[in-house]
């Protein structure tokens, strides 16, 4: 009995994760559908109009989007509808947190040799972070609040929790971090998945840090 119940742990380790892909790709697809199929319908009629379409056209669009953002410009038009969210009291912080997890997944808002390995004070622990401020850019930074709060040679580090899109952020001295040959997206995904994942890096340490 111990070992059918084992087998069946390592089945549904194996289906949940295929069904939850395939039910969030179907949601995707038919919200995708159902709000741009009237619009095709409209402009081609009926009879022109085939199944998927609409999500194709979806695609098309975010491909075009995303090559056009590289442009200034362009980019203030795309983000005008996010900076109107953000003014709505209602859809404010929904669309604040949902922006935050999804530039946090992409490592965009951290440089690319921002990633340490943290050895915690007084212990032999050590955490995958990513350094978010530094105190010796005090003198660049005299209206960021952390920064003034922080002792000097010390490191504000974010570290990712294993399966969860938080986190914590802590101050810890300089000489606690040892940088990691490794992208900030990389890192987000290798700790989320408490090192499951596939992504990998090498250690080395740095002498600036």
């Amino acid at each position: 009995m111990k070992r059918i119940f084992q087998f069946l742990l390592k089945g549904l380790a194996i289906l949940l994760p295929i069904i939850v892909t395939i039910m969030l790709a179907r949601w995707l697809l038919v919200t995708v559908e159902t709000w741009l199929s009237p619009i095709w319908k409209a402009l081609l009629g009926e009879s022109y109009y085939f199944p998927g379409l609409a999500f194709a056209s979806f695609l098309l669009l975010a491909v075009l989007i995303g090559f056009t953002s590289q442009w200034s410009f362009l980019q203030s038009i795309w983000q005008l509808p996010g900076k109107l969210m953000n003014k709505l009291p209602l859809l404010r912080n929904l669309y604040g947190t949902i922006n935050d997890v999804f530039d946090m997944m992409q490592g965009k808002d951290f440089a690319d040799e921002s990633v340490v390995l943290v050895t915690m004070p007084g212990s032999k622990m050590q955490l995958i972070g990513i350094v978010t401020k530094r105190s010796d850019k005090k003198a660049k930074d005299k209206n960021d609040k952390l920064v003034n709060i922080m002792p000097d040679d010390h490191v504000a580090v974010f570290l990712p929790m294993a399966y969860n899109v938080g986190g914590y952020m802590i101050m810890v001295p300089k000489d606690c971090v040892q940088s990691i040959d490794m992208k900030p997206a990389d890192a987000l995904q290798l700790t989320i998945s408490a090192g499951l994942g596939k992504s990998q890096g090498n250690f080395k340490s740095d002498e600036n840090d």
